[in-house]
């Protein structure tokens, strides 16, 4: 496969998945979203973490403290337990993501109006750039579909909230998809949508019909990638929500794991454990079954061949 290879050399976006919305095979063309098998990312933003950045004020006044008196120490080392992705958003596009997980906040030393991404730190990336880089992207790519997660939201005031969802309008405008049923690709090209943002926040929802509910996450946090496999399991047999849904195959570290492992990174807890998690994607099947899997995300997209595998899963629904 050909591929544009990032800052780090073990990673790769091969554009052989950045239009492969449009060359499902026709018949899937008219199954609602909700039952097709979407790849997405964890933490999208996280490759572009500020090193110079404060820590988030959702984390613990220890770590906002240390991270003041010890910035030199405390800072580098949240850093690599922060990032889960090293491709660039236009990247993750490229290589078939189709799920952005954006976590935003507003930086308190920040401007007034300027809305980032974090994680533990802030990104250097502002939202409404980014948000304009996703739609020159969908431009270029007209039949392809991004489900935009807009989470967390640390900081912000109900008029950032608005001033939030006037960028994302002023941005997609008649790309967005107002919510409603789950709609099919075939519904989403007749009527020029290519965006469906959901947003974790009822209040502001409630006010904008084209915004959607947050879409549920199934999140394990868990180090071993068994206890992970065991918990996404026991989540398939009490059933699929009703719409789209994300099953999250990403390890997340705890402070035990840290202080025996001080010299590791998310990134080398992750790799090596990647191909028993690809065993299992393997194995899921999309569709309106109970134990149906729909968008799967995962950490440093491009390491494996995990977009490929969830985009193949699809296959499963040409033979029922």
């Amino acid at each position: 496969m050909g591929g544009q290879v990032s800052a780090s050399g073990n990673f790769q976006s091969c554009g052989i998945n950045a239009d492969w919305m449009s060359a499902l095979c026709p018949l899937l063309w008219d199954v609602p979203l909700h039952h097709l098998s979407i790849p997405g990312s964890h933490d999208t933003m996280t490759y572009c973490l500020d090193k110079k950045s404060p820590i988030a004020q959702s984390q613990s006044r220890l770590l906002q403290l240390l991270g003041k008196v010890l910035p030199c120490i405390t800072r580098p080392f949240v850093l690599k337990w922060s990032t889960t992705q090293v491709l660039g958003v236009t990247e993750q596009l490229d290589a078939g993501v189709r799920y952005l997980d954006l976590r935003v906040a507003h930086m308190p030393e920040g401007s007034e109006k300027n809305l980032h991404f974090v994680h533990m730190v802030y990104t250097t990336a502002l939202v409404e750039d980014t948000l304009k880089e996703i739609s020159e992207w969908l431009e270029s790519h007209p039949q392809e579909v991004v489900i935009l997660a807009c989470r967390d939201f640390d900081g912000l005031t109900d008029n950032l909230h608005e001033y939030l969802v006037a960028c994302i309008n002023n941005i997609f405008g008649d790309m967005l998809c107002p919510r409603g049923e789950v709609p099919t690709l075939n519904q989403l090209w007749t009527r020029g949508q290519q965006v469906i943002l959901s947003y974790e926040e009822a209040s502001v929802v409630s006010r904008h019909r084209e915004l959607w509910p947050g879409i549920p996450y199934w999140w394990g946090d868990q180090v071993k990638p068994q206890e992970l496999i065991h918990y996404l399991e026991h989540m398939k047999r009490c059933g699929r929500p009703g719409g789209l849904f994300v099953a999250g195959i990403n390890l997340t570290e705890n402070l035990t794991y840290i202080l025996v492992h001080p010299s590791e990174s998310l990134e080398k807890m992750t790799l090596p454990n990647l191909p028993y998690l690809r065993v299992w994607v393997r194995e899921q099947c999309p569709g309106p079954g109970v134990r149906c899997t729909n968008i799967i995300a995962g950490d440093f997209i491009g390491a494996d061949t995990f977009v490929s595998d969830v985009i193949r899963l699809n296959d499963k629904l040409l033979r029922c």
